[in-house]
């Protein structure tokens, strides 16, 4: 069975799902460019994610979606498990957000320009200046239900198990007063963990927690980080701490 399905994924699903990775990129850009990316940074995305989790068999099941509304801005907040955080999140969250991204990431061939034209925050830390031009630009977007997701980990777990949080999500739910929404990711570390060179089959559950109320001063952002962290991790199964 496996040999057929890494059989298939070489002549059937890389083929297809680079040339949708490269449609996909031109689409959003131009897109973007031409309309804005309120609808081209977000939907195009949207398919080409769930075309990822169908292609590689991978089924996802949403929990929670009732939790949350999509007229309301919120600061998402997700453990990182693995590579196809990015596409359940992107896939199945249904909700429309942007990414807060490192700077680097700009450099990636042809998908960096596309997700800058589509509008995600690419986080500059390489001065005040740059960082407060960041929060700037994040502030004029996230409004009238654009939403910002935060893997607040800052990179995949080695182990499938959460690692601490760092502050950073926590304190734009303050600045900007929006609410924060813990989401747990469970079963993508089985799909395609760190080490993995290739994706498996697999089940991912996406677990939507209700809103927390945006924390008022620094005190009440590390309590809100800490429970946060056990929220996310009470929904885990495998690879709970």
């Amino acid at each position: 069975m496996i040999i057929l399905y890494r059989l298939y994924q070489l002549f059937i699903m890389a083929p297809v799902l680079l040339a949708a990775t490269i449609l996909t990129a031109i689409v959003t850009a131009v897109g973007s460019i031409l309309f804005g990316g309120r609808w081209w940074g977000y939907y195009p995305a949207h398919w080409w994610s769930r075309l990822f989790c169908v292609m590689t068999m991978v089924k996802v099941t949403v929990k929670g979606r009732e939790n949350i509304d999509k007229a309301t801005s919120y600061v998402f907040v997700a453990n990182h498990q693995g590579a196809y955080d990015i596409f359940a999140i992107y896939g199945y969250l249904n909700h429309n957000f942007k990414w807060m991204m490192k700077k680097s990431l700009e450099k990636i061939p042809l998908v960096g320009y596309s997700c800058l034209k589509a509008g995600h925050i690419m986080v500059d830390r390489s001065s005040p200046a740059a960082i407060k031009h960041t929060m700037e630009t994040a502030e004029k977007r996230l409004k009238g239900g654009m939403s910002l997701v935060v893997f607040p980990e800052g990179s995949r777990s080695h182990t499938g198990k959460m690692r601490p949080f760092k502050r950073g999500a926590f304190k734009l739910a303050s600045e900007f007063g929006l609410p924060l929404v813990p989401v747990t990711i469970d079963g993508s570390f089985d799909v395609m963990s760190r080490s993995s060179k290739v994706p498996h089959w697999g089940h991912i559950t996406l677990t939507i927690h209700k809103p927390v109320a945006a924390p008022k001063d620094e005190h009440e952002s590390q309590e809100l980080m800490e429970s946060t962290h056990d929220t996310i991790n009470s929904a885990l199964t495998r690879y709970k701490l």
